[in-house]
């Protein structure tokens, strides 16, 4: 009697030549490159089971280690009762808006619009994410500084376009150098993305960096967007805003976040401000991604943004703790500064150890110190070997800071490395 043979399972789903190219296509899910921060977690916790009794100590975390502030959280319990706060927010409350305008006036003098220059953000990465969609065709460029946030580059070739990196190296004190551009690159560059205070390099913009790239947008004709996310954790001289330079509110726009500055990682909220037409092109874009962020949330914000004690305090904190890794790294034979700003402090990776292992990358280094030492730094391999250390690791006081320190100092004090 004839048999009738079981079809075949495959291996994928109907759906898988079905993916989009952007995110891979037929390979969708199929590769084997692991990201660098699943490395890390993955080591992580292979350096818990191998030594349950040695404290972990994490340099490698990103976001603030301390809850909002009080009045802002005691605002939010009222807001959260207010009928007004239940629906659709949509581009913004008018109030948040106005809160910001204050926000700039005070802070860096800058005067704006609330109504026109300001629209809010769920996070400035959602903004970092759309404005590339304002502007981007098929064949775009988006010039973007490496090592840094990817997001914009991320969304630009979404859009068919593609990313010009601009190297940000010690030799020239971590700014771009755009003297190799050629002009077929400017032809169809689009944006140019800076980040300062920079993460992770720590470097603070200058006015004459600002006036730079103002002169080359009216040039070349392309805008500027500048992620300021750090930018109340400036600790060379006084922060230092985009739109404060003459020209810069023709050119572009200054994208800000409360996460950092204010100690509301996980709120979800910032803003987009400055060129008009700009503003008014991200929020077109923003109506067709999202409802806007919680109402109740923007006008928790609110407290913060009129609270210029908070931000001092939290950028009070990070100062200290930076000098406080600096001075033990450096006691470890790092050679390192206190940056300009951001609570990152980003060095020149080691290349071994005497007597031990040599390192060909940062990541491999990276590797060593948490598996052998339980130790976790972030490697940045995109302009040279370097390794990000974060001081936003969880301690309740200054003792506990220098707890940390001794810790540190008693794992690699004795460790001769080579760079």
């Amino acid at each position: 009697m004839a048999t009738i043979s079981e079809p075949i399972a495959s291996a994928d789903p109907y759906f898988q030549e079905l993916f989009a190219d952007r995110i891979g296509g037929l390979s969708y899910g199929k590769g084997n490159e692991i990201y660098k921060f699943e490395k890390i977690k993955r080591a992580k916790r292979k350096a818990l089971a191998d030594y349950p009794n040695r404290t972990l100590l994490d340099f490698g975390i990103g976001e603030n280690d301390s809850m909002a502030n009080t009045k802002v959280r005691e605002q939010m319990a009222v807001q959260i009762n207010r009928p007004e706060n239940r629906g659709y927010m949509d581009n913004g409350t008018a109030d948040f808006k106005e809160a910001v305008a204050r926000f700039m006036k005070r802070q860096f003098g800058v005067e704006l619009d609330a109504a026109s220059q300001v629209n809010h953000c769920i996070g400035s990465k959602t903004a970092l994410s759309m404005l590339p969609a304002c502007f981007i065709n098929p064949g775009d460029i988006t010039m973007m500084t490496v090592p840094g946030y990817p997001v914009a580059g991320t969304h630009t070739r979404y859009y068919g376009g593609t990313v010009h990196r601009l190297p940000l190296l010690p030799e020239n004190q971590f700014f771009p150098d755009f003297s190799q551009v050629t002009d077929e690159i400017w032809e169809k560059t689009k944006m140019l993305v800076v980040n300062y205070p920079n993460s992770p390099t720590g470097q603070v913009a200058t006015r004459e960096f600002y006036e730079q790239i103002i002169e080359l947008a009216r040039e070349k004709k392309f805008i500027i967007v500048q992620d300021a996310a750090h930018i109340l954790l400036t600790f060379q001289g006084e922060p230092l805003s985009f739109l404060q330079i003459p020209g810069a509110m023709d050119v572009g726009v200054e994208v800000h976040s409360m996460s950092k500055g204010f100690d509301m990682i996980g709120w979800r909220i910032g803003w987009v401000c400055g060129n008009a037409k700009i503003v008014q092109a991200f929020a077109d874009v923003k109506d067709n991604c999202d409802s806007g962020q919680f109402g109740a949330i923007q006008r928790a914000a609110i407290a913060g943004l009129d609270s210029p004690e908070i931000p001092a305090q939290i950028n009070a904190k990070y100062r200290r703790r930076l000098n406080k890794l600096v001075a033990c790294l450096r006691e470890c034979g790092f050679q390192c500064d206190v940056p300009g700003g951001s609570y990152f402090l980003y060095t020149k990776s080691p290349t071994g150890v005497a007597g031990g292992p040599s390192f060909a990358n940062a990541e491999e280094a990276s590797q060593y110190f948490i598996t052998q030492h339980s130790m976790v730094t972030v490697p940045w391999d995109d302009a040279g070997p370097h390794l990000r250390f974060s001081v936003t690791y969880e301690a309740d006081s200054e003792a506990a800071e220098d707890a940390m320190m001794a810790e540190t100092k008693k794992r690699l004090g004795t460790l001769q490395f080579t760079f």
